[in-house]
């Protein structure tokens, strides 16, 4: 089936940029965006939704039970400390890879600069980010209404809580970490059934795009396409080249298992539609539940690498387009900014575009700016999302290895099982897991 899908997923990407590009070039624009473009937009739009629905309840019940798990606290702390320095190094890599190749192509340099008040339109109204709301914004003042809005962080905080409470309660708990153990693998069984769906979303999903803009868009901003493409291709194999140092061959491996939710993060530029998919995978990669539940949540809060090389790039294309020649310190200062700035962007709307925002307004350079990259901010965001899923990816594999607790994997056609052999709680012992691993170095 896992094949199969893959396949499928591919022909839709394919079928949907078809379709998109010639509903673009046969019907008028007005038609396209009244009665077209919002019953394509349906067909991705349930399948989010659906996505939506699962990741809360996964999030929070894996967490939950691996904590709970775990035994000694003094390993969580541990995780947590090594998924914050690479985290951290990962951030630096992209920021700094990105002001790199910014600024050896200068592709800003030429760029149609966009009308102020148009562009100003366009940009919207932008909430300045500040630092003490987001450090308040992490801790949940309802566990409920973390879970309704599907707040990550929040969720995460208030799962660690949660785990810890139970393991330090013991046998009264039981009961509870059981529930939340089979909640977690009732959650995978339904991302197993929505999966089947994801074909039919991504067509809708490209041929929407396409639709509106065409492909013709693609040629008019085809040297920062190309050049920011070529960018994340290093990215990718700097942090692979990085992975590969503690996971050896099995690198290629970790890679084929994770094409599904690549191939949907790249055609819905939605990292939170391929979470599901991908705490999947990295189980038949020998993941355990247990830190695949930890890492993942926390990466897709604080470790993606994609948007923020984005985020580098994307600034300096501005001011390169206005003619701004930025010092090296300011560049410096930019990218420190971003790297402080980016955490915790997974949580807000079109969050790298309100990030670059700010951080135009901090240095003083033409907010308006952002415009000139929002006719093709779709198509730059379906690469930096596939991005955050490998960085992510990589990230929670490295840990485990360094942890001592990668297994192996199981062969990839074989359907997500429904034995205990990859719990919620991770590990081939299933629920009966010592906590003598969680002790190594």
């Amino acid at each position: 089936m896992d094949r199969k899908l893959t396949l499928y997923i591919l022909i839709g990407m394919i079928l949907g940029v078809i379709v998109g590009q010639v509903m673009h070039l046969t019907m008028d624009a007005a038609v396209v965006k009244d009665q077209v473009a919002p019953w394509l937009k349906l067909l991705s739009d349930i399948f989010l939704n659906l996505i939506k629905m699962l990741v809360a309840p996964l999030v929070l019940s894996t967490i939950v039970v691996g904590i709970a798990h775990m035994g000694d606290s003094a390993a969580l702390g541990r995780i947590g400390v090594r998924a914050l320095l690479w985290f951290i190094t990962a951030s630096l890599i992209s920021i700094g890879l990105g002001l790199v190749m910014v600024n050896l192509f200068q592709p800003g340099v030429g760029a149609p600069i966009p009308d102020a008040a148009e562009a100003a339109a366009a940009v919207g109204e932008v909430k300045e980010l500040k630092a003490t709301e987001f450090i308040l914004s992490i801790f949940p003042k309802n566990a409920f209404e973390a879970l309704a809005t599907n707040n990550i962080l929040q969720i995460l905080v208030f799962s660690i809580f949660a785990g810890v409470a139970l393991s330090a309660i013991g046998k009264r708990g039981e009961a509870l970490v059981k529930g939340a153990d089979s909640l977690a693998e009732m959650m995978l069984q339904i991302t197993g059934y929505v999966m089947r769906y994801a074909p039919i979303a991504v067509f809708g999903a490209l041929a929407n795009v396409v639709a509106a803009s065409g492909l013709d868009i693609l040629g008019t901003y085809l040297e920062l396409l190309l050049e920011f493409y070529f960018s994340l291709v290093l990215l990718w194999i700097i942090l692979l080249t990085i992975g590969a140092v503690f996971l050896g061959r099995r690198i290629t491996t970790l890679v084929r298992y994770i094409r599904q939710p690549l191939l949907i993060a790249f055609s819905t530029a939605s990292s939170e539609a391929a979470l599901p998919k991908l705490f999947e995978q990295l189980d038949r990669f020998g993941v355990p539940r247990r830190i695949s539940g930890f890492m993942l949540p926390l990466g897709y809060s604080f470790n993606l690498d994609g948007s923020m090389m984005y985020m580098s790039f994307a600034t300096i294309f501005i001011a390169q387009a206005y003619g701004i020649d930025l010092s090296i310190g300011a560049q410096i200062m930019i990218m420190l900014t971003l790297m402080i700035s980016s955490k915790g962007i997974a949580a807000v709307p079109r969050a790298s575009l309100v990030v670059i925002t700010g951080t135009l307004a901090m240095f003083g350079l033409p907010v308006e700016g952002v415009a000139i990259i929002l006719a093709i901010d779709q198509f730059l965001d379906m690469g930096r999302t596939a991005t955050n899923v490998v960085g992510n990816a990589v990230a929670t594999s490295v840990i485990t290895k360094w942890e001592g607790m990668l297994e192996v994997e199981e062969p990839e056609f074989v359907e997500h099982p429904h034995a205990p052999s990859h719990t919620a709680a991770g590990g081939k012992a299933g629920l009966e897991l010592d906590s003598e691993n969680f002790s190594k170095d």
